[in-house]
C-alpha cells in the first residue's frame, strides 16, 4: 500500500489543480477540469486559478461546477486517478448542500420560441427569484 501511496503523491507534496480535481474525481475528465479552470470556475486560496497551477494539502478549492459550488480542502494531493474510498480520504468537503428540487424548481422557466417577457410576465419572474 505504501508503493501505491508514492506513485500517486508527487514528490514535492503538490499536484496541477485539473489533474487533482480529476484524480478526486471532483470532475468527470481531467479536460473538464481545465476547462472550468480557463472559464474561471475554479479558485484556489481565493484567487482564480489558471490548469497547472499547483495545489498542496491544506489548500481551499473552489469549483462551480454542474450547477453547484463545491468547496474542498487538500489533505493529499495525488496525480494519478484513484478509487473512491482513496478520493474521499483526499479532500474535506464543505460545500454547501445540494438545492432540493423544490428549490431548484422556483427558477421561472420560458418555453422556447416564447419571445421576450411582458413588463409584467417579468416583474412575476422577479417575485419568483426572491428579488423586490
Amino acid at each position: 500500500m505504501a508503493d501505491a501511496d508514492a506513485r500517486t503523491t508527487d514528490a514535492g507534496g503538490t499536484a496541477r489543480v485539473d489533474a487533482w480535481m480529476w484524480s478526486v474525481r471532483l470532475t468527470k475528465t481531467r479536460s473538464v477540469a481545465a476547462t472550468a479552470c480557463r472559464a474561471g470556475h475554479v479558485k484556489v486560496n481565493g484567487e482564480r486559478a489558471k490548469p497547472a497551477q499547483s495545489v498542496r494539502a491544506g489548500d481551499e478549492v473552489r469549483l462551480y461546477h454542474a450547477g453547484r459550488e463545491r468547496v474542498v480542502v487538500v489533505r493529499r494531493p495525488v496525480t494519478k486517478r484513484v478509487g473512491a474510498p482513496v478520493a474521499a480520504e483526499c479532500f474535506i468537503d464543505n460545500s454547501p448542500p445540494p438545492p432540493t428540487p423544490v428549490e431548484a424548481a422556483v427558477v421561472g422557466i420560458r418555453d422556447r420560441g416564447a419571445g421576450r417577457p411582458t413588463k409584467r410576465e417579468r416583474r412575476e419572474i422577479e417575485t419568483l427569484r426572491g428579488r423586490p
